[in-house]
């Protein structure tokens, strides 16, 4: 079930990026650095962009809000080239070797959580329609699972881990969460946890956090975590591994 198509999510990542850029990049932006000023060629360019994409999936970034203009090419070709489904497919395989050598309880505890949007579902169709946005998923579009991510969950459910997700959306959208991920192929989990109205104007690091706390509670020991931000995967009550999930399209704290 491959999520990319060239023609559709080549027009995905462009329009994703004019919502995303800023014309102007703040002074006091201190996580981002400007391309050096004398670089015009097209191959330092390119670099320079490799470089910022590694510093961010790395969080050496630190919070950013922006994707450089001179980025935006290297970045469409980084999807619809091939290299995001490579690296995506090298994290599920270096998380089921990890998960391939716990030692089960078979008890229901062992667990491993992951969010939703952009780890296991797609939403480049709704995208597509919409012409980009970070911020809301489309009830009307189904999102699309990542051939990497569907694996991933299928060998977890195999090695018997308990799968929680833990996600930002809002409860109100419990239903079409859950119809999206059975229709795509997600099925079994033990937990869907959503924000509720007690979340409002909580951080994602902090939401999440409480979230896993609240499991750890109950018993679940959390093995691994998998998401494509890094507030999906830091702060306190943190799986044993943690892995994260390429994005250079937008950041959330």
């Amino acid at each position: 079930m491959a999520c990319y198509r060239s023609s559709s999510l080549s027009f995905f990542i462009v329009a994703l990026l004019t919502v995303l850029i800023s014309p102007a990049i703040s002074a006091g932006d201190s996580s981002y650095i400007n391309p050096p000023v004398n670089v015009g060629s097209r191959s330092s360019i390119a670099s320079y962009c490799e470089s910022w994409r590694l510093a961010v999936e790395t969080n050496n970034a630190g919070t950013w809000n922006v994707t450089p203009s001179k980025c935006v090419s290297s970045i469409n070709t980084y999807y619809i080239g091939g290299q995001f489904d490579s690296d995506y497919n090298l994290v599920a395989r270096y998380a089921l070797a990890f998960a391939g050598k716990v030692k089960n309880r078979l008890d229901g505890k062992d667990a491993w959580v992951f969010d939703i949007d952009e780890t296991l579902l797609s939403n480049s169709e709704y995208y597509n329609k919409a012409h980009g946005s970070a911020t809301y998923v489309s009830k009307k579009v189904q999102a699309q699972a990542f051939d990497a991510s569907l694996k991933l969950y299928k060998g977890l459910k195999t090695l018997n881990f308990t799968i929680i997700l833990l996600t930002g959306r809002n409860e109100s959208r419990r239903s079409t969460t859950e119809k999206n991920l059975w229709d795509v192929g997600y099925s079994g989990w033990e937990h869907l946890l959503m924000r509720s109205p007690e979340d409002k104007g909580k951080t994602a690091t902090q939401y999440k956090s409480e979230q896993r706390s609240k499991m750890v509670k109950k018993g679940y020991k959390l093995h691994g975590n998998t998401g494509d931000q890094w507030s999906d995967l830091l702060g306190f009550a943190v799986a044993t591994r943690s892995f994260k999930v390429p994005n250079p399209l937008y950041y959330i704290a």
